[in-house]
């Protein structure tokens, strides 16, 4: 006899030979990621270590053909010398399907049937998961390309905004001390335009409180602009106009990154937020170079220039790069920053890594635990450390 049947499973993998009798066995890995990508390298028609072993088996007992079901597997059997016959639904196949369950308990994968068929369903499932995060990890991209759009725009609005404060203070100058939030500023120029047609109701559909609309009001009523004509605010309006198009292009961007972060990043966006972690990719160059990133690395993106101005001149390096945005950082006493953003960037170098490989959401425990490391910092460091108080020089005499 020189054929034997080659049969693939998730409990591993098992040779026949014409006579139905098991000449050659393989267990699955038992550790559910290794078991995971075994699988996965299965459905690709990818060589394992397993199947190196139980092929290399096969040749030393002078077995010259394989029958196996799939043309990825016949490719494998060919790298070692033997002849591949494909044949679906073959002897060996038949054999396992009818008794996998009993085998999967003799060979260990499962305590009991029942056991079997939980680590199949978890196995499949995770699977599943990671061939989507697989097409996911695709749209990581389109988060940099929308954050840098919003970074873009923000941009053009402060430019915008502050030609169009001159502008306008040509005919309402006392309106720029009296509203600092531009988006109000805005609206108030493209809806209003007019010094003289502003009243308390319009001012209070913008969203400004009785008090405030009084006080513009009454300074339309002394203001020492000069007189324009409708040809002039017209011109002012359309300027107005298109700041107000830019706000709302933002905020459907800004609407649209939350949809995909958490699609692509959802431990990273628990952590820090959708805008946060979108910047971090956009840093890193996208979530695969962000999870090859040491925390070290993720503590300081950002803040490259300063990093090697400290590198040049021997001075401080930085101690937090774009995370400073996220509000336990920026909201907490100087001296405790360095230690906060530290724990944070070890925190995302887990999310990313498991955002990346296998996109199981974890982000709510890694927060606990980061938020637990916080307290523990503010307890340990309520106060700046002192000074190091260097020797003085002593004066000539």
């Amino acid at each position: 006899m020189s054929r034997v049947y080659l049969t693939e499973s998730i409990v591993g993998l098992f040779a026949y030979d014409e006579e139905g009798k098991l000449i050659a066995s393989r267990p699955s890995p038992r550790r559910l990621d290794e078991l995971v990508e075994y699988v996965i390298s299965l459905e690709r028609g990818e060589e394992t270590p397993l199947h190196s072993e139980i092929l290399s088996e096969i040749k030393e007992k002078g077995f010259k053909e394989v029958v196996v079901e799939t043309l990825g597997t016949a490719g494998i059997v060919s790298k070692y010398g033997l002849t591949p016959i494909v044949q679906s639904n073959h002897l060996g196949c038949r054999l396992l399907r009818e008794n996998i369950a009993k085998i999967a308990v003799e060979t260990g994968f499962a305590k009991d049937e029942e056991d079997y068929y939980t680590k199949l369903h978890e196995t499949m499932l995770e699977a599943t998961r990671r061939k989507l995060r697989k097409e996911a990890q695709k749209r990581d991209l389109l988060a940099v390309q929308s954050i840098r759009a919003i970074d873009d725009i923000d941009k053009t609005i402060n430019l915008f905004v502050a030609r169009l404060r001159e502008w306008y203070s040509i005919h309402f100058p006392e309106l720029d001390e009296e509203v600092e939030d531009h988006e109000k500023y805005v609206k108030i120029v493209y809806e209003i335009g007019d010094r003289d047609s502003f009243t308390v109701d319009k001012l209070l559909e913008i969203g400004f409180d009785k008090g405030k609309a009084e006080s513009i009001v009454n300074k339309t009523k002394t203001s020492i602009g000069a007189e324009l004509s409708d040809f002039d605010i017209n011109n002012i309006k359309t300027l107005a106009g298109i700041i107000v198009q830019l706000y709302e292009l933002k905020r459907t961007l800004e609407n649209y990154v939350d949809a995909v972060m958490k699609e692509v990043a959802p431990n990273i966006t628990i952590l820090v937020g959708p805008k946060l972690g979108a910047r971090l990719l956009s840093l890193a160059g996208g979530l695969e170079e962000l999870a090859k990133c040491p925390a070290s690395t993720i503590q300081v993106l950002g803040a490259e220039k300063a990093l090697f101005r400290a590198l040049r001149t021997g001075s401080k390096p930085p101690k937090h790069g774009v995370i400073f945005q996220w509000p336990y950082i920026h909201k907490s006493p100087k001296w405790q920053r360095g230690k906060i953003a530290r724990a944070l960037a070890t925190k995302l170098s887990i999310a990313a890594k498991i955002d990346y490989f296998t996109g199981r959401i974890v982000g709510d425990k890694l927060l606990d635990d980061l938020k637990k490391r916080i307290e523990e910092i503010k307890t340990l460091y309520p106060k700046p450390p002192k000074k190091e108080e260097r020797p003085g020089r002593g004066r000539k005499r």
